[in-house]
Order: structure tokens, then sequence, then C-alpha cells
């Protein structure tokens, strides 16, 4: 028997240092590749303004709403704030059962109009459309029935009257030169059909005209946290997938798309929790079916401020439903795998998102009972699992400040002293303690599954410092 058990652990052991150095590796290269890109990327911009002239490309800003009246008139309002000259706002009004349009239309001085809506992508119809031509620029609400958030984007970009479009979250507000930025990619390429932006926690920052005014970090342990898990994130893996045209994730928060090419691949799919993802892995597989050009781009300088769940079960809901939707998205499109026909994309990012996103929870879970029936039977070596333990802890602490102090360097953030040591304290909490919860939450996403697929959770919303 107890032969039978070191067998067990010896390949268990095995895959584990092989799952380690692969993620380890990758994780290296994704943020020395990120780190780089973003010094490049704030060096060419002190040398040159890329866009050039009074050169603009008409925008469609869509924001879907449901329950958003704390956050929804500062979210417009950031919007007007935005250093762009043509584009329209566009507020899709998800059968709220609070104020949320209530708020709108007396913020923003509306008026009930009667303007039909073709519905080139099916939705739910609509029940009144106000508009505005008060503001800088044009605004509409359109109020329908719930169909969650992916039939309001839908909906939003049947409205949209130009040929690109930016999907948003009710809760967000953009950078005054974020618009500017999101479209460079595309003045620079004439193939884009998508383009992802930097999303970073709002927690903590003032934000006055689309200017940060002052940044700290959050005051809470989570949200703080959750600062060095963003700039990891964004940092890491979507600089470096750029590269080869193999993003397949663009933030819900933020993101830029051609609208034609949507329309016809079919818009968002509004049977998935993870719409933003699904609707990417949906252009990367269209495209490529009927041999358009492409690319999907990420604009590391194109910042959306969002608000970071402050409490641990708002944040477990949060995580539920990503995981659910990676989950959607992954199986929706498994044609993909290691297909020739998706280039890199199928061979790299599919193979990235599969191990190291969709099935690493139950990895890591699986990991600690294996530690723990090691223990029992007297077969792990404690010393140098404590060790083992602690160099991948500030391995991967190293890593989460340099794409920490990387990105707020790079966007002219300046930190208090408190902050930075906040940072460094809480990188390895963060490594060590919130990612085994949350692989555990990530974990029992898919239990009852099928019953509750479709069911998001509230998430408690807080005013945005936005003057």
């Amino acid at each position: 028997m107890m032969d039978a058990y070191k067998t067990f652990f010896s390949y268990v052991g095995i895959f584990f240092v092989l799952y380690l150095i692969g993620y380890a590796s990758f994780l290296f290269l994704s943020v020395a590749v990120g780190s780089a890109t973003l010094y490049q990327t704030k060096r060419r911009n002190r040398l040159k303004n890329e866009l050039a002239g009074d050169y603009f490309i008409p925008v469609s800003i869509i924001v879907p709403a449901y329950n958003e009246e704390v956050t929804i008139e500062t979210s417009i309002r950031s919007l007007l704030a935005l250093e762009y000259k043509l584009y329209e706002i566009i507020v899709v009004d998800d059968g709220s059962r609070d104020r949320t349009g209530e708020v709108v239309r007396e913020a923003f001085h509306m008026h009930h109009v009667n303007r039909p809506i073709q519905r080139k992508i099916v939705c739910q119809p609509e029940e009144a459309v106000y508009e505005t031509y008060t503001q800088k620029v044009p605004i509409t609400l359109i109020q329908k029935r719930n169909g969650g958030k992916a039939d309001a984007l839908n909906m939003g970009i049947n409205a949209a009257k130009y040929p690109y479009f930016i999907c948003m979250d009710a809760d967000s507000v953009l950078q005054y030169d974020a618009l500017e930025k999101i479209m460079r990619p595309v003045l620079e390429e004439g193939n884009v059909v998508a383009v992802g932006g930097a999303v970073r926690p709002s927690n903590g920052a003032e934000i006055k005209n689309g200017h940060v005014v002052s940044y700290r970090m959050p005051d809470k342990l989570l949200p703080c946290m959750q600062v060095l898990e963003y700039d990891r994130s964004f940092l890491a893996a979507r600089i470096l997938f750029d590269k080869f045209n193999g993003s397949i994730i663009i933030s819900g928060a933020f993101g830029l798309f051609k609208k034609s090419v949507v329309v016809d691949a079919g818009g968002y799919d509004a049977t998935t929790m993870g719409e933003d993802m699904e609707l990417v892995v949906k252009l990367h597989v269209f495209c490529r079916e009927h041999n358009i050009p492409y690319r999907i781009r990420y604009a590391t300088d194109a910042i959306c401020w969002t608000q970071a769940p402050e409490s641990l079960g708002d944040l477990r809901k949060q995580r539920r439903r990503w995981h659910i939707g990676l989950f959607q998205s992954m199986m929706g499109h498994r044609r993909m795998f290691a297909n020739f026909k998706y280039g890199l994309v199928g061979f790299v990012s599919y193979l990235y998102f599969l191990i190291y996103e969709l099935f690493s929870p139950y990895i890591e879970v699986f990991g600690v009972f294996t530690i723990i029936l090691a223990f029992m039977v007297d077969l792990i070596n404690v010393p140098f699992m404590i060790l083992f333990f602690f160099i991948y802890v500030m391995y991967s602490s190293v890593l989460s400040l340099t794409a920490f102090f990387s990105r707020t360097h790079t966007i002219d953030l300046k930190l208090r002293i408190s902050d930075v040591f906040k940072a460094i304290g809480l990188c390895a909490v963060e490594v060590s303690c919130l990612r085994f919860i949350l692989a555990w939450t990530r974990a029992a996403a898919l239990i009852g599954y099928k019953r509750k697929k479709q069911s998001w959770g509230s998430i408690e919303r807080k005013k945005i410092e936005f003057k």
C-alpha cells in the first residue's frame, strides 16, 4: 500500500513541477514583454502625437445599465469629458427596477422621441427612446425589457449610428484620453476589428474632468490586493497575446469593436454569462472561417477606471460569473483547440486559457488535498515543502510588484510612501491567501451550473469620485 502511495505522489510531484515551470515561465515572459511595451509606449507618446491633426473616426459608446442609479450619472459625465469630437452616447436601460432611467432623463434633460430601431441583431424590443442634443455630444436613452447585458448591448449596436462602437460598464469611468488612445490601433491598421482597453480599479482614485487628480491605494485590504491582481493580469498575458494576434478576451468594462463585423458575426450571445470573451472568440472564428484579414489589438494606455468589489462575498460572486463565462466560451468553441485553421490562437491562446485559467482552480485545489493526504501518510518533507512554497510566493510577488510599479510609473500616477509599503506587504498575501480562496470559488462555480448559469447575483455599488 505504501509503495502505491509513493508511486502516486511521485507522478503527482512530476505533474506539478511541470505545471509550475510552465506557468512561471509564461508569467516571467509576459511581465517582461509587458513592462518593455509600456515603457516603449510612454517614450513614443512623449516624442510625437500619433493622432495627427483633427482626424477622428466616429464612434458610438454603448452603456448597458441594470439597477445602476448610483453610478450611471457619473459614468455619463465622464464620457462627456472625453477629449474626442465625433462620438455619441447610447445608454440602454435593461428593465431596471430602480431609478436608473429616471436619473438619466432628469440629469441630462432628455425628451421622448418616436425613433424606430432596426434590429439587425435579435434583442428584446424597446419600450421608450429618449434623446438630447443639449450636451457636448448626442445622448440616447433606450428603455427596454430585461434581457441581460448581452441583449442590452445588442440593442445598443442596433441603435448605433457610427461604424465603431465602444462597450463599457455603467459603474466605470473613462480617462480623458481613453477614447483617443483606444482608436489608435484602428488608425494604424485598417483591418482591426476589436481593441481592448486597460482596466484599473477606481477604489482610491479621485477623478476630475477625466484626469486623475489624486490616487492612493484603497483603504480596504481586499481592493488593494485586486489592484495588484489587475495590473499583473492586464500587463502580462494581454500584452503578450497582442504580439501575435492571440487575444481571446476583451474586458466588458472597456472594449472597441467594428460594428459591421460584429453584426455579420451575430452580435453578443445572450445565452452566455461571459459575453465579452465569447464575442472575441466568435470574431476569431468568424474572420478565419470567412478568410477575412483581421487584427484584435490591445491598447495598453487606454484606461478605464472601474469599481473593484470591496467585500469577499461580492468578489466571489464576480469570480463565479467570470469562471462560468470562461467555461461557456471554451466549451462553445472547443473546435479551436489545436486546430491549424486558427493558428497560434488555437495552439497557444486556447491552450493557455484551458490549462491555466479554466482548469487551474481544480489543479490547485487538487494540489492542496494531495499535500494534506501526503502529510497524513507521512510521505512529505515538511521543511522542503515550506521552502518551496516560500520561493513560489516570493517569485510571484516580485512579478506582481514589477507589473504594478511599471503600470503606475508609465501612466504617471504618483504613489505615496505608505502606498508603496502597502503594495509590498499585500502582494504576498494576495498570492498566498486570496489566490487560494478564489481558486476554491472558481472550482465550485460549476456546481449547480445548469440551474444557476444565468444567475449573476447583485454587487454593491458606490458612487465614484468624479468631479
